[in-house]
């Protein structure tokens, strides 16, 4: 009894925890400015100013409805291609046979090593080089091959039954379409799970959108946000609405497909 009793005590204060930046940015949000400032201190405010949607909508310097348009473009096309791309990585360095399969993995590993810091500015060259500045393609591209995505599906791969593969060569399928019709549709909850690390990376990242979209058009979530914060007038209440708002599509999405985050850590090959 006295355990049961600690357990859900230590659940509920968690919960708490876990869910007061939730309340804080919907109670400021809903806020007026003066109520956010103010001495005293209100669980609630004394009147709900729903009119701060269309305040935050309204924004002409900060377009926080076309950065949400353009976070979604980004994860959506950024979390597509880095399937393509690296599950093919994978795929070809756990089973095509090859005689430089080994050095080419432990050389995806070593970048692993490399801070990102190190590889903003010659990317960033390059990125203006072709003229991607303030464009998807600068926003997208430099995305679409991860060294830790790769590893994953490697490792994955490895523990797939090659009875399944042998069985689609047998019926005269090329080692693409053993791939395409055979790994991948056996593959989906993997597929889920790497693809839901990407888009909650994708959607959060906020230093390569910062410097590559440098037209107000061209803003992530995130970078719009920090328009919000950077302000010569900062309206405190539009930016916990905003902050909100944000993060509402990741809640969400983690909501719904947290399973798949737990099985792709088991299938991966890291299991402890």
């Amino acid at each position: 009894m006295i355990r049961a009793v600690f357990r859900w005590t230590a659940l509920a204060v968690s919960a708490i925890l876990f869910l007061l930046p939730f309340y804080l940015l919907l109670r400021n949000g809903l806020a007026s400015r003066a109520e956010i400032t103010a001495p005293g201190w209100t669980l609630w405010p004394k009147q709900i100013h729903w009119e701060n949607f269309t305040k935050l909508f309204d924004q002409q310097d900060v377009p926080f409805a076309r950065s949400i348009v353009n976070s979604v473009v980004v994860a959506v096309l950024q979390t597509v291609g880095l399937l393509v791309v690296c599950s093919l990585a994978g795929y070809g360095l756990a089973r095509v046979p090859y005689r430089y399969s080994k050095p080419v993995f432990y050389a995806v590993l070593a970048t692993l090593m490399i801070p990102t810091s190190v590889t903003f500015v010659p990317s960033f060259v390059v990125v203006s080089t072709l003229g991607w500045l303030s464009d998807f393609r600068g926003l997208v591209i430099p995305g679409l091959f991860s060294a830790f995505s790769v590893f994953l599906f490697r490792q994955y791969f490895l523990d797939f039954p090659k009875e399944l593969e042998d069985a689609g060569r047998v019926d005269g399928l090329s080692r693409w379409g053993v791939f395409r019709k055979i790994v991948v549709p056996n593959s989906r909850g993997f597929f889920a799970a790497i693809a839901v690390i990407t888009v909650i990376g994708s959607w959060n990242a906020f230093l390569w959108p910062l410097i590559i979209a440098q037209s107000p058009d061209s803003w992530t979530v995130q970078v719009a946000l920090s328009g919000l914060l950077t302000a010569q007038n900062p309206q405190l209440n539009l930016l916990f609405l905003a902050a909100a708002l944000s993060i509402l599509p990741i809640v969400v999405l983690f909501a719904f497909l947290q399973r798949y985050l737990v099985r792709g850590v088991t299938e991966s090959g890291l299991k402890g």
